[in-house]
């Protein structure tokens, strides 16, 4: 017997090479090659064999298969565990071209070679395609997941008609490996376009086609210890079906009762789908013309839900995905992994209210952000699972029924809560804010001392907020600047980013450490008449500047932007707990607009982000801006309104200051600096009004002005 099937296979297999080979020529009729209708494996048989004649013959039988499109296809994929084993692979010689012309046999050979540099490159990603054929949809096992826990098959894969390109897809929801693949990048698809998914027929089945049964008392005992009744699985059609030496829980799918699909579940929690058919929700005809309806992440939550009184509830087929997809929603017919969705649309289109009730663990979450994506979060709404303990919480329904009971569970649901919508809000949503500012938990509320005495009647930092800074050129903006976030290191421990394009570094440094330390930095010129400060009151001095001061600098030539350079105050204050940014001056950032923008409308866009920053970042931000060339000016403060480029830089900020310092001996002293606080848009933080400080030239510090200690 085996020496006729080595002589049947490899006279055969050398037709074969014979048709594929380029040249090939076809003589006489074009019958001339009529295929033998049998099936042989396609490796080759050595005649040499231990094997009795006979062992040969019973192997062969086991093994042969009558002739189908795809023999080795299953029509279901019931396995709780996929077993691989080791077999003779079989091909039909039906697949070689009976009708054979000059012209298609070179179309066949083309064929044949991008069908086996497509197979050798899925093979190379681990896809087991060597007994695929074109025009065929495939369940292979997933080589990325290995079909979870269960090794399901849940790759499905797909090779075009010409045989150049392929597509798939893993269906396990917590894997979703997806990708294409072609024989020749620089060939067109004859039949299929790979940002298409042809639309294969689904499988009709029965319960008797898939053997179910009536729950055994065993079944029944379990589910009594989950809490669910006889009667609910009943009213369910929660059947059972055996597999080898164990019985498995069989959840139908059903449509108007008809039977669509059946999900296995065994004891060890593994589950499995019947292949090929439709994706539909669990318990689908129990929210038809329901305006409210719950969903849930599994078939054992929607049976709680029912012994909790809630009939209008579905589960998800497919379970939940590990995050929130980045991507937006794609169309229906492209969106595979929540078809169930589009194939349940109008159940779902009458629902006014949709309780998303998945799972409290991330997958859980991710699940109900995906299908509020799709469903509308103006319709969602969510639930709270109760705590277990004082750290942990119930995971899903059936666990809030099990420990704490239907009541319970019903609770639950009716104070379910609205799903968030982002950027839409209510009061009660801040309710714990507000009542941490009426109880000023934080300490700034009220905002902080600037350390002046007579400023602060007007003028706090509150973190959060925009102040902008002007006064003419040579009047101290810098400098007071530098005395106030001085006083906000000594008072309160803040730490800063500056911005500061006019100073050089060291310069800086210097007028910084001067006000710390009240000792001018040399002895010369300015500093003739006070003690320098000493060398160890440098060292300190310096740990000072370093903890407290991180430098935004451009090291080259080009002038920054204001996103460079809120970016780099972003990751200041996630580094190293920056509270206060100052950017001194507006003229020195890169202004670069498109041409149809105008200053303008650029100004308002930039102090927009700005703001925004500060109030995410609850950082206070101090943006100096120069005033415009003054004409006919006569030596008093200029207005918030002179700024230079736009008057959004008092429209938009929360605080405006004018520093302005007299140069008039005349007019009064001129160390004396008139500090004018000209917007102050929070009540509670301060008001309009003037304080006046006294500047000390050598150690660049500031004071209260005081008149009378002055005139004794």
């Amino acid at each position: 017997m085996r020496d006729m099937l080595v002589h049947l296979h490899n006279r055969n297999y050398a037709l074969h090479r014979l048709i594929s080979s380029s040249e090939f020529i076809v003589m006489g009729s074009k019958h001339f090659l009529k295929p033998l209708p049998l099936t042989v494996p396609v490796a080759p048989l050595s005649s040499s064999s231990s094997s009795s004649s006979a062992q040969n013959a019973q192997l062969f039988h086991r093994y042969m298969l009558p002739f189908r499109k795809n023999p080795f296809k299953s029509s279901s994929n019931f396995h709780p565990l996929a077993v691989r084993t080791s077999v003779f692979r079989y091909s039909s010689l039906a697949r070689i071209p009976g009708p054979v012309t000059l012209e298609g046999a070179e179309q066949k050979t083309q064929g044949s070679i991008r069908l086996s540099v497509l197979i050798k490159k899925l093979e190379e990603l681990g896809i087991e395609g060597h007994s695929c054929q074109p025009g065929q949809y495939y369940s292979l096992l997933c080589p990325k997941c290995q079909g979870g826990e269960s090794v399901e098959k849940s790759l499905s894969l797909f090779i075009s008609h010409d045989g150049n390109s392929s597509l798939w897809i893993c269906f396990r929801a917590k894997c979703g490996w997806k990708g294409s693949m072609r024989a020749f990048a620089d060939e067109r698809l004859s039949y299929v376009r790979l940002n298409q998914t042809a639309k294969v027929k689904k499988r009709e089945i029965t319960e008797e086609m898939l053997s179910l049964e009536p729950l055994c008392d065993e079944l029944l005992a379990y589910f009594s210890e989950r809490m669910i009744s006889a009667g609910t699985l009943k009213r369910n059609a929660v059947m059972q079906r055996s597999y080898g030496d164990q019985i498995v829980i069989a959840f139908t799918y059903r449509r108007n009762g008809a039977l669509v699909s059946c999900k296995y579940r065994d004891v060890n929690k593994k589950f499995w789908q019947e292949q090929d058919t439709e994706k539909i929700f669990y318990g689908l005809d129990d929210i038809k013309d329901k305006t409210d309806i719950i969903i849930v992440e599994g078939e054992m939550d929607k049976l709680a839900m029912e012994e909790a009184g809630f009939r209008n509830c579905v589960s998800v087929p497919d379970g939940a995905p590990a995050s929130v997809s980045p991507r937006d929603v794609p169309p229906p017919e492209k969106d595979t992994k929540y078809q169930y969705l589009w194939n349940c649309r109008e159940y779902l289109e009458k629902a006014s209210r949709i309780i998303l009730a998945t799972d409290g663990d991330p997958p859980g979450q991710a699940l109900a952000e995906e299908l509020a994506r799709r469903l509308g979060r103006e319709r969602c709404w969510r639930v709270q699972w109760p705590k277990k303990n004082e750290v942990d919480y119930f995971k899903d329904a059936n666990e809030v029924l099990m420990y704490l009971g239907p009541e319970a569970l019903k609770e639950v649901i009716d104070y379910a809560e609205l799903y968030p919508i982002r950027g839409l809000f209510g009061f009660r949503d801040f309710f714990h804010e507000i009542d941490a500012y009426y109880h000023r938990v934080l300490g700034d509320e009220l905002g902080l001392s600037t350390g002046w005495r007579r400023l602060d009647d007007y003028y706090n930092v509150v973190p959060g907020e925009l102040t902008i800074i002007t006064g003419v050129p040579n009047s101290g903006k810098s400098e007071w600047i530098d005395a106030l976030i001085c006083n906000l290191s000594e008072s309160f421990g803040w730490k800063f980013a500056l911005c500061s394009m006019e100073n050089k570094v060291r310069e800086h440094a210097r007028k910084l450490l001067e006000k710390r330390i009240k000792k001018p930095f040399f002895d010369v010129r300015y500093g003739q008449s006070l003690e320098r400060m000493s060398l160890e009151e440098l060292e300190q001095g310096k740990e000072w500047l370093s903890e407290t001061f991180y430098l935004i600098r451009c090291e080259d030539d080009c002038l920054p932007n204001i996103t460079w350079v809120l970016d780099l105050a972003r990751a200041a204050v996630l580094r190293y707990g920056v509270r206060g940014l100052v950017i001194d001056p507006y003229n020195e950032l890169d202004h670069q607009r498109p041409n149809s923008m105008n200053e303008t409308e650029y100004v308002s866009q930039m102090l927009t982000l700005v703001k925004r920053f500060a109030q995410h970042h609850s950082c206070h931000v101090w943006f100096v801006a120069h005033p415009r060339q003054l004409h006919n000016w006569i030596g008093g403060p200029p207005n918030l309104y002179d700024i230079s480029g736009s008057a959004h830089f008092i429209n938009k900020c929360d605080n405006g200051i004018v520093v302005h310092r007299n140069r008039d001996p005349e007019a009064g002293p001129i160390d004396r600096v008139q500090i004018c606080v000209r917007k102050v848009r929070n009540k509670v933080a301060g008001t309009i009004g003037d304080a006046f400080l006294s500047y000390n030239r050598i150690t660049g510090e500031f004071m209260d002005w005081d008149a009378d200690a002055r005139r004794k």
